[in-house]
């Protein structure tokens, strides 16, 4: 990756990080006022659409060696799901774990962890970049997501992907959620990962599956993914923003 490039990632994420924060620490209130969500909205629109003008379509996220690994690649949010299928899943080494994939697609399947790990993989060093402040480096191996959707074939009105997590966010059993969309679905980096540093991934990571989305910050990138489904549009989903911090105010599209 060129240095303009990768200056233009460092401008796009402080940008965006210093927005996240500002939400995070002292605007609540105006995150819920109408008049405050509309500039969110254009301003979010404004940011995918001068990514997406400044760097290619298939522009790479930068990757490192092994020699920049972090000491250790710390487990945020949740490191364990408040869930007995998922501690059942766990407890038997996730033989049992089934991937299921439908929606928008030509061909519904379910994926068990062996046939995941039969496709194609990729094997990358990156960096993962947190609204909160922390950064680490790691190595993730996964089945590319492209590889996926090859099989399964999205119908021409899929629009996102939507990944659906084993974990219960709220006293209604609503489950963490995250979407992307199919420009970064179809992208080389974006892996359905499931090992982290050469060993299988940690449940305090996301094991058996997390999913990692290399041109976006680390909240975009859920844990424990158990469903897969293609949509042609996020606001008939949750709370309508296209994921579960997007529907507490954070931005949908954060690209870095």
């Amino acid at each position: 990756m060129s240095s303009q490039e990768n200056g233009r990632r460092r401008f796009l994420r402080r940008t965006l990080a210093a927005g996240s924060v500002l939400l995070l620490t002292g605007c609540e209130r105006l995150s819920r006022s109408e008049w405050f969500t509309r500039i969110l909205a254009s301003a979010e629109k404004l940011t995918l659409g001068t990514q997406r003008l400044l760097l290619p379509r298939k522009a790479m996220a930068q990757e490192f060696t092994e020699a920049d690994l972090s000491p250790s690649f710390r487990s945020n949010g949740t490191n364990n799901p408040d869930n007995p299928d998922y501690h059942a899943l766990a407890a038997n080494r996730f033989a049992d774990y089934r991937l299921q994939i439908g929606g928008l697609v030509a061909h519904p399947r379910a994926y068990s962890l062996d046939e995941l790990k039969a496709l194609p993989s990729r094997t990358q060093i990156t960096r993962h970049d947190c609204v909160e402040g922390w950064s680490a480096i790691g190595k993730w191996k996964g089945a590319q997501l492209s590889r996926v959707l090859e099989q399964v074939k999205p119908q021409p009105s899929a629009r996102y992907v939507v990944f659906y997590c084993a974990d219960p966010m709220d006293e209604t059993g609503m489950r963490y959620y995250e979407s992307i969309d199919m420009e970064d679905a179809w992208h080389a980096q974006t892996l359905l990962a499931y090992e982290l540093n050469d060993e299988p991934l940690p449940i305090g990571n996301g094991a058996p599956i997390r999913v990692r989305v290399e041109r976006q910050l680390g909240y975009k990138m859920a844990k424990y993914v158990m469903r897969i489904e293609l949509v042609d549009r996020l606001d008939n989903i949750a709370g309508g923003r296209g994921g579960y911090w997007e529907d507490q105010g954070y931005e949908w599209y954060a690209g870095i």
